[in-house]
């Protein structure tokens, strides 16, 4: 991808006089609308929303207001370049697209659709634990192009260690341990309709394909009854959980009982409350990759990764699906950055709208930031096409940001370039 900002904004505007317009919105508000109106009512819950009366949501995006970006004029920026180099790939923008689960919910490519536009533009895709498609299918469509590994913390350290050993196959340049998701949040929109896509099968495509966890089908099944009412809605749940599960022939995996084993066995062990600081040394006896940790929000946790090693933080309330009435991750970040002190790169996630909110991480100190929910938009809306478009915005309306505020590159941006609004 070479083509500048204002090539990008240029090829709109033609295409408008030509009566073509964007497959998606480039205003995130009705980007957002939009894809609701043709999402189904439990898929747009789960990607929208957020935990008890969603104030951490909310506060998210209240944060970045707090700062205003102070433009500098005649300054020559001509030449733009906001590449950056994060362990020791050369990316062409400060932006990486945030492990989301579960998308088989908003389109049948799902994560692969992802993968080819992520890909494409040469945009780090995290892949999600929770996919609906094997690792090894998105990567098989990027080539060369950088890809990350989101991991959730098993109750079985043996599937922990073949989840990142696959990841370590499949080209990943980087593990990310997701924190803060030890238990579900009480996330109030997908209790109103209790509905939970996990118990169709849905988003645990890297178990089944897993040889640990096939293997732990096989063992005695001591996962607790998940004890379903039947119903003609349970009938259908059953039937989409059969078809979801791999392999040929419906009647034959229904005997089998592996469908209802691999929901039971996930339910089972998906993640482990009893995680603690000292289960990363086993984790980096499994992989030589860079350990990145997803969820840090307070400084002394940034003070314990740096201690025990860890390659990189990513600063997030996992867009504020947790914990209702959390600290945003604008706010956590300047002093997470002041005991990090450069040490190792640190994102931020959760709440990213715009080139704004990207310029204004990068301001305080943020190496780099990711995006969920818009992307995801995108993926409802136009698949492959609709994340394309929505990640080639987000990347010229970070770049004309930047050049408008009088920086040529990302090294030029500091917090000279922002005031404090109120």
């Amino acid at each position: 991808m070479n083509s500048s900002a204002l090539d990008w904004q240029k090829q709109i505007y033609l295409n408008g006089f030509a009566g073509i317009l964007p497959k998606v919105e480039i205003n995130l508000q009705s980007l957002e609308d939009h894809a609701r109106a043709v999402m189904r009512p439990e898929a747009f819950a789960y990607i929208a929303g957020g935990a008890g009366n969603e104030h951490t949501m909310a506060a998210n995006r209240a944060a970045f207001e707090k700062f205003r970006i102070v433009p500098r004029m005649l300054c020559d920026v001509g030449a733009r370049d906001t590449t950056l180099t994060l362990f020791g790939k050369k990316l062409p923008s400060p932006f990486l697209l945030s492990p989301v689960g579960v998308l088989e919910m908003v389109s049948a490519d799902a994560d692969v659709a992802v993968a080819r536009a992520a890909a494409a533009l040469g945009v780090p895709y995290i892949f999600s634990n929770q996919a609906s498609r094997p690792m090894e299918a998105c990567a098989a469509v990027m080539g060369d192009q950088p890809r990350w590994f989101q991991l959730y913390w098993s109750k079985s350290n043996d599937l922990v260690a073949s989840f990142v050993q696959r990841a370590e196959k499949c080209g990943c340049s980087a593990i990310v341990v997701t924190l803060d998701t030890t238990m579900l949040g009480w996330r109030t929109r997908d209790l109103e309709i209790a509905y939970l896509p996990f118990l169709e099968g849905k988003g645990i495509a890297q178990y089944t394909s897993d040889p640990v966890f096939q293997r732990m089908l096989d063992e005695p099944d001591d996962a607790p009854d998940l004890k379903r009412k039947v119903t003609w809605r349970t009938v259908r749940g059953l039937i989409r959980m059969v078809n979801r599960y791999p392999g040929d022939g419906f009647f034959r995996k229904l005997r089998s009982g592996r469908p209802v084993k691999a929901v039971r066995k996930f339910i089972a062990t998906y993640s482990n409350p009893c995680t603690t600081w000292s289960d990363l040394r086993f984790l980096r006896t499994c992989t030589r990759l860079p350990i990145v940790l997803k969820g840090i929000l307070h400084p002394d946790d940034a003070r314990k990764a740096l201690d025990h090693g860890v390659d990189g933080l990513i600063v997030s309330n996992h867009g504020g699906r947790q914990v209702d009435g959390a600290v945003s991750t604008f706010e956590a970040l300047p002093d997470i950055i002041r005991v990090v002190d450069s040490k190792i790169p640190v994102l931020l996630d959760s709440g990213i709208r715009g080139g704004a909110d990207a310029f204004k991480a990068l301001a305080l100190g943020a190496t780099a930031v990711c995006i969920g929910r818009p992307y995801v938009y995108g993926l409802a809306l136009a698949g492959q096409q609709g994340v394309y478009e929505v990640l080639r915005n987000f990347m010229a309306d970070f770049e004309l940001t930047m050049g408008l505020a009088g920086c040529k590159n990302l090294y030029e941006i500091d917090q000279k370039s922002m005031k404090v609004a109120f």
